[in-house]
C-alpha cells in the first residue's frame, strides 16, 4: 500500500512547480494541490478507490506541524465547497488516508472543460492553528 501512496504523491509532484502550493496558519503548514484523476495511475486510482476519468480531479490537502521537528503530519478537520464562475457551489466531501505517519484529506469533484474553481476550505488542528484557504484553478477536460 505504502507505495500507491509514493506514487500518488509522484504524480502530484510530476505537475508543474505551480500546481503544489503551501499555506502558514499559526504553527501549521498547509500544503494543498488540485489536479485531474487522470494523473493517477489506474492502479493508485483503484487502491484508493478514487475516480479515475477526464471528467473529474482531486484535492489533496495535508497539514504539518511547523512547531515541531521534522514537520510531522497532524491531524485536522477539514471542509469546504468549489465554487465556478457562475457561482454554483460544488460541496467537497474530504476523506482521510493514514499511510504510516503520513495523512491526506482527498476530496473528488467533477470538472468540466476550462473550467475555473474557485476552493474555499477551513483548516482546524485546534491549538495548533486554523484558518481558511483560497484559491483558484483552471480544469481541463482530458478525455
Amino acid at each position: 500500500m505504502r507505495q500507491w501512496l509514493y506514487a500518488l504523491l509522484l504524480a502530484c509532484f510530476a505537475l508543474p512547480s505551480s500546481a503544489e502550493q503551501s499555506i502558514r496558519m499559526k504553527d501549521i503548514e498547509v500544503h494543498y494541490s488540485a489536479f485531474n484523476s487522470t494523473f493517477l495511475t489506474p492502479q493508485v486510482a483503484q487502491s484508493y478507490q478514487l475516480t479515475r476519468n477526464g471528467y473529474s480531479a482531486i484535492l489533496n490537502i495535508s497539514v504539518l506541524d511547523n512547531a515541531s521537528l521534522g514537520k510531522p503530519a497532524v491531524e485536522a478537520q477539514i471542509s469546504g465547497h468549489a465554487r465556478n464562475l457562475l457561482g454554483q457551489t460544488r460541496p467537497l466531501q474530504f476523506r482521510t488516508i493514514k499511510e504510516g505517519q503520513a495523512i491526506y484529506y482527498l476530496a473528488e469533484f467533477a470538472i468540466s472543460h476550462e473550467e475555473n474553481l474557485t476552493f474555499d476550505i477551513d483548516v482546524s488542528a485546534g491549538n495548533k492553528g486554523a484558518g481558511k484557504l483560497r484559491f483558484t484553478q483552471k480544469f481541463y477536460v482530458q478525455p
